[in-house]
């Protein structure tokens, strides 16, 4: 007998189909609620006030950055009080009760738009390979990473209970990370391991790539960020742990700059030279102040050359990120995460804004230049002196120019716990064109885009 009932496929498809609809319909809203309510005239001048608003925001907050003395205190006055004075103009012509419900039926429009996609497959998931546990893994710890996070979760009694060797990053003096790991390579190890920073954790890797063995990474450090890539448990270093008894290897990328490993990226520019200032552990905020005026300006700090694979330069930028992976187009500056580790290109991003104009122009996307990202195998940064500031993976470090950046493609076979509570599926990017296509398509998957980043290695 012939069932009638919907199959599973189908009923999915057309609640995207619906949830698209109602996309459309609240971003209709969004657009008719003030139309209708205030009429036109009052519509637009709703619109010049929210623009006009945000502008002298944005350049209040860069004359703040860009400014010393009287006008820099004026401008975050000014940037202060140009939302108040937007909100209030709102309420005095009795049109706040419209903006509102404009921006509830926006958000909501964007709701219904990531529910329609979230059933579309998105290429996040990389591929996990069974591992076979190691008979003699070696973990090297530092106690001081952390705040002291290897002393606070018991980390090496409970590695030791799992049966691997302990090192301990102990003075007096600096330690040679690099030679530590190579040793215990001599020793027989056939994984390796590190609780620490992202810095520490990229050299050790470096040799775990070279040899061929697994890399198990535990969140000990401060900010831990390749960690948070891989879906680790940064909040319990202890769980990472859990890869030693029962594991799965994913195949990770290794970013290399001028012959020195890293993990996450490279910054050069405003941030690299504000960090190498000696005052800045002590005043973190009031150092960058001091610095930021005659940084933005270009007249301190390093000139730079961004060239970027075969076709693109960039002269002079203020800034310049170069990530193993690229960040998501939503977070350019590196302070959330890439939602794959092994699609064999480096992110670069590079950010020009020398004046009030430029950064305005940013908000209307004119400014093509200002705020760049772009996918690539080799990135050379040159400056005007024969040695530049870099950050690597949050340490500071003088390079000699030009610097060149390229990717190891699937250079690291990373050991990590089957359960990760950090995995989680990447939110959709919401594709208008799509939408439209899921809304009044009987086929939506004929009609799907391939991955802006290529096709799945």
């Amino acid at each position: 007998m012939t069932s009638n009932r919907p199959s599973s496929s189908d009923t999915a498809t057309r609640s995207q189909r619906w949830w698209a609809r109602a996309a459309f319909a609240s971003a209709f809203l969004a657009a008719a609620i003030p139309v209708v309510s205030a009429g036109i005239l009052s519509t637009v001048g709703v619109l010049c006030v929210g623009v006009g608003g945000v502008v002298v925001t944005v350049a209040a907050l860069y004359w703040f950055l860009s400014s010393r003395g009287p006008l820099r205190w004026i401008s975050l006055g000014i940037a202060v009080l140009a939302p108040i004075v937007v909100l209030v103009l709102f309420v005095r012509a009795q049109l706040l009760a419209e903006v509102v419900a404009s921006y509830v039926a926006a958000f909501l429009a964007v709701l219904c738009a990531r529910a329609a996609l979230r059933g579309r497959p998105v290429d996040t998931a990389m591929p996990e390979v069974p591992a076979t546990p190691a008979r003699h893994p070696v973990l090297i710890m530092n106690p001081h990473s952390g705040g002291g996070k290897v002393a606070r979760f018991d980390l090496r009694r409970r590695a030791e209970e799992l049966g691997a060797e302990v090192v301990l990053l102990e003075g007096p003096g600096m330690v040679d990370v690099t030679a530590l790991a190579r040793q215990a390579v001599e020793r027989g190890a056939d994984l390796l391991g590190v609780a620490g920073g992202d810095g520490t954790q990229a050299l050790v890797a470096a040799v775990a790539a070279e040899n061929d063995l697994p890399f198990l990474v535990i969140s000990a450090g401060t900010r831990n960020h390749f960690a948070m890539d891989l879906g680790l448990d940064r909040t319990d270093p202890g769980r990472s742990l859990d890869a030693l008894r029962e594991g799965v290897d994913l195949a990770v990328d290794l970013g290399w700059i001028n012959g020195r490993p890293f993990v996450n990226n490279a910054s050069f520019g405003v941030y690299a030279e504000v960090v190498r200032s000696p005052a800045y552990r002590e005043d973190k905020a009031g150092t960058t102040l001091q610095l930021l005026p005659d940084l933005l300006a270009g007249h301190s700090g390093s000139q730079l050359v961004a060239r970027i694979g075969d076709d693109v330069i960039v002269r002079n930028p203020q800034a310049v990120l170069v990530s193993n992976n690229p960040y998501g187009s939503s977070d350019l500056v590196g302070l959330g995460r890439r939602d794959r580790l092994d699609r064999g290109v480096l992110g670069v991003v590079t950010v020009s804004v020398a004046s009030t104009r430029q950064a305005v122009a940013l908000l209307r996307r004119a400014n093509v230049r200002g705020l760049a990202q772009h996918t690539t195998a080799e990135a050379v940064i040159d400056a005007d002196g024969p040695d530049a500031p870099v950050g690597v993976d949050g340490e500071s470090l003088m390079l000699s120019t030009p610097v060149r950046c390229t990717i190891e493609p699937a250079a690291l076979r990373v050991r990590v716990p089957c359960n990760r509570p950090g995995v989680r599926p990447a939110e959709p990017t919401i594709d208008w064109v799509r939408l439209r296509t899921l809304a009044w398509h009987d086929n939506p998957q004929r009609h799907s885009r391939s991955s802006p980043f290529g096709p799945r290695r």
